[in-house]
């Protein structure tokens, strides 16, 4: 039997709506903190957090653990609290009713931003996130570190690792992606920031090939290569503002200690250098991305045009682009009037 937690909305909802035209599994469970409605689901209520959870997790021999968050808009330790201290929760509760297998998601993020990244990089790179309580990176960096020393002691952990989510709700929207409501593009001067995305169909066929024990171990999940940043430019109508990478570090640092933004300027990291998945284990299963690139960001644009539920959270690329914008029109206009 399968269980999955956080199934009644999201990216959970999307797998056991999948699932439950299996015949195969021997049962689906939805745990959530309200019952769905999908045909074939028997439904239990239940917050991760809860020490019961164990009793709600009863009879299953895999548990799905997406009852996590990826809203950047979220207090830091509001998000942090239901994704490290809910995903501690169920590794304890799969280990108590003698599952065989639990399946996670993080995120690409957990393999870190280094200039001298291989493009593509494997599955089996060096995880070299850091650390970090304030960001869903650092989330993701520490659900790792569970996971890892769930499977040193003894319990079977798949996980699913992401590149930028499109294709659900805007709480799944990054800071990457909501960089697309700035008026520019923020890049770092001598590096051309590349662009891969993860369009939810492929993550739910990728999390399907999980649930089947098909993958194992530490699995990249993304549409194939990447773009670069200039034709991000081109296809969304945005021109860029290239800065020196301490300029750009610095102006977000200052804007994070005034309060302009709550975001780390560690999320400016992405534009340091590569991060490119190769998906090797997925493909050699007989995965392939059924959306490109360029096809996953034009949906996207188009589904978030006229949104007026996306939060109107400010990125520190976003915030550190307004500023130094506004300072740079400021300029201008004095000159005139020298």
């Amino acid at each position: 039997m399968v269980a999955v937690t956080g199934a009644a909305a999201g990216l959970g909802r999307a797998l056991v709506e999948r699932l439950a035209e299996r015949a195969d599994l021997g049962g689906l469970l939805g745990i959530d903190l309200s019952p769905g409605r999908v045909d074939g689901v028997v439904w239990r209520t239940c917050d991760v957090r809860d020490p019961l959870l164990a009793t709600r997790l009863s009879g299953a021999t895999t548990v799905v653990h997406l009852a996590t968050s990826y809203d950047v808009t979220l207090p830091a330790a509001t998000r942090r609290a239901l994704n490290v201290r809910g995903t501690a929760q169920v590794l304890e509760a799969a280990r108590e009713i003698g599952a065989r297998r639990v399946v996670l998601c993080t995120s690409a993020d957990v393999y870190g931003v280094k200039p001298d990244n291989p493009v593509p990089l494997r599955d089996s790179a060096e995880l070299g996130g850091a650390p970090d309580d304030t960001t869903l990176a650092g989330d993701h960096v520490e659900v790792e570190r569970l996971a890892s020393h769930a499977v040193r002691t003894g319990m079977p952990v798949t996980v699913l690792r992401p590149a930028t989510l499109v294709g659900l709700t805007s709480a799944y929207d990054g800071q990457v992606l909501r960089q697309l409501s700035a008026p520019r593009l923020l890049a770092v001067r001598g590096v051309e920031p590349l662009w891969q995305l993860c369009h939810a169909d492929d993550l739910v066929a990728a999390l399907e090939l999980a649930v089947l024990g098909e993958v194992v171990g530490g699995v990249g999940v993304a549409c194939d290569g990447a773009i670069p940043q200039v034709l991000v430019e081109q296809l969304v109508g945005r021109r860029r503002l290239e800065l020196p990478a301490a300029v750009a570090f610095s102006t977000a640092e200052r804007l994070h200690r005034a309060g302009v933004t709550a975001s780390s300027p560690r999320e400016l990291d992405h534009l340091l250098g590569p991060l490119v998945l190769e998906c090797d284990q997925l493909l050699e299963a007989g995965w392939k991305p059924t959306w490109t690139n360029e096809e996953a960001l034009l949906n996207h644009v188009a589904a978030r045009a006229g949104d007026s539920s996306r939060g109107a959270a400010v990125t520190a690329a976003g915030a550190t682009v307004a500023l130094l914008g506004t300072a740079a029109m400021v300029r201008r206009r004095r000159r005139r009037h020298l």
